[in-house]
C-alpha cells in the first residue's frame, strides 16, 4: 500500500520559540512517526531570502532551525530532512512551472495584493513600489517545492491555503498541457494545533516581542516566565484560568489530570508567583534534554551538515526521476 506523502517547509528565521515548538515542531515530529506516512521536511532557505537580506543571519538561522528540529526528536532516518538549496532540481522545476503559469494567477496572491494595497494607501504612484520578484513569485517556488515530490498533503496555516490552491491550478495546467505527471496536493489544516499565547496574552510571536525562548537556561527560562502578565490578586484569592495566559501555556505542557489539578489550585488561591514556578518547572521537564542536545549540535555544526547532506541525497533520488520526465514532456531532450 502506497504511503501518504506529507511535505512540510520551515523557513529559517532565528531560533524557534516556545510557540513554534507547541504549534508546529512537536506535532510535526509526532506525525512523522506514523508508519503509514512518508514524511518530507525541508529548510526553505531560498524562501528566507525574500524577507532577509543579511547573509550571516540566513546562515545562522538555518543552523539554528536544523539543530532545533533534530534536538526535539526529528529522526532523519524516518524523515527525508533536507535543505532546499541542496536540491537544485527545485529551482529547475520552478523555472519550468513559471513558463507555464499565468501572471494573472500570481497577481491574485494575498501577499502581493497586500503590498499593492499598502502602496495605494500611502499614495505611491507606482503600485509595485518596493515589491521584489521574490515576493511576487513566492507561490511559484512553493509550488515547485511541493510538486517535485508529488506530496499528497501539505500542513499549512489558513493563510497558506491559497498557495496550495495555486499549486493545484499550476499542476493541473501542466498535466493538461503536457502529461499527467503531478499529484494535485491538498492543504492539511489541523484545527487542533495549539496557538500558544505569549507573555502579554496575544499570540506568541517575535513581531510582538512576547515570546519565551525555547532553549534558554533553566534560570533564564524562569525569568521569562516571570514576565507573564497576571492580575493583582493576592495569594489566597481565588483565580480563574482566563485571568492570565499562564494557564494556557501550562496546559500545553501538562496532562489533562495535571491541568485539572492546576485549575483547582488556582481556584483555591495559589499565588501567581508559585504558579509561575510550577510552569517553569513543567516546561523545563520537557525541554531540558532537548536543550542539552541543541547545545551539542550547535557546537558541532558538521554533524548537522552531514545529516542535511544525507537528506539531500535521499531527496534528490526522489526528485531526479520525476524531473527527467518533466524535461522529456516539455521537449528538453538529448538529440538522437
Amino acid at each position: 500500500m502506497k504511503k501518504l506523502r506529507v511535505l512540510t517547509g520551515v523557513t529559517p528565521s532565528g531560533v524557534p520559540h516556545l510557540g513554534n515548538y507547541v504549534g508546529a515542531i512537536r506535532p510535526a515530529i509526532q506525525a512523522s512517526l506514523n508508519p503509514e506516512v512518508e514524511s518530507f521536511l525541508f529548510l526553505s532557505d531560498y524562501h528566507a531570502l525574500i524577507k532577509c537580506h543579511e547573509p550571516d543571519k540566513v546562515h545562522a538561522s538555518t543552523q539554528a532551525v536544523a539543530a532545533t528540529w533534530l534536538a526535539c526528536g526529528l529522526d532523519p532516518e524516518r524523515t527525508t530532512f533536507y535543505r532546499q538549496s541542496d536540491v537544485p532540481e527545485v529551482m529547475e522545476l520552478n523555472w519550468i512551472l513559471t513558463c507555464n503559469t499565468a501572471k494573472g494567477l500570481m497577481n491574485r496572491a494575498h501577499a502581493y495584493k497586500a503590498a499593492v494595497q499598502d502602496n495605494a494607501e500611502k499614495g505611491q504612484e507606482d503600485p509595485d513600489h518596493g515589491v521584489e520578484m521574490g515576493l511576487f513569485c513566492y507561490p511559484m517556488l512553493m509550488t515547485a517545492d511541493i510538486l517535485l515530490f508529488n506530496a499528497d498533503k501539505v500542513p499549512v496555516g489558513r493563510d497558506q491555503i491559497q498557495h496550495l490552491e495555486m499549486a493545484r491550478d499550476i499542476a493541473g495546467r501542466f498535466n493538461h498541457r503536457y502529461k499527467p505527471l503531478f499529484t494535485l496536493p491538498e492543504a492539511q489544516v489541523d484545527e487542533q494545533v495549539e496557538t500558544l499565547l505569549g507573555l502579554d496574552g496575544r499570540k506568541m510571536s517575535k513581531s510582538y516581542g512576547n515570546t519565551i525562548p525555547l532553549f534558554e537556561t533553566e534560570k533564564k527560562l524562569q525569568k521569562a516566565v516571570n514576565k507573564i502578565v497576571t492580575n493583582l490578586k493576592e495569594p489566597g484569592e481565588p483565580k480563574q484560568p482566563n485571568e492570565s495566559p499562564l494557564f494556557d501555556i501550562y496546559k500545553a505542557f501538562a496532562s489533562q489530570e495535571e491541568t485539572a489539578e492546576f485549575t483547582q489550585m488556582l481556584a483555591e488561591g495559589l499565588a501567581w508567583g508559585e504558579a509561575k514556578k510550577m510552569l517553569a518547572a513543567k516546561i523545563n521537564l520537557e525541554l531540558a534534554d532537548k536543550r542539552e542536545r541543541f547545545a551539542e549540535l550547535t557546537a558541532q555544526p558538521a554533524i548537522i551538515e552531514d545529516i542535511l547532506q544525507a537528506g539531500a541525497e535521499k531527496a534528490r533520488s526522489q526528485a531526479q526521476p520525476l524531473l527527467a520526465q518533466v524535461r522529456e514532456a516539455v521537449g528538453i531532450r538529448p538529440l538522437k
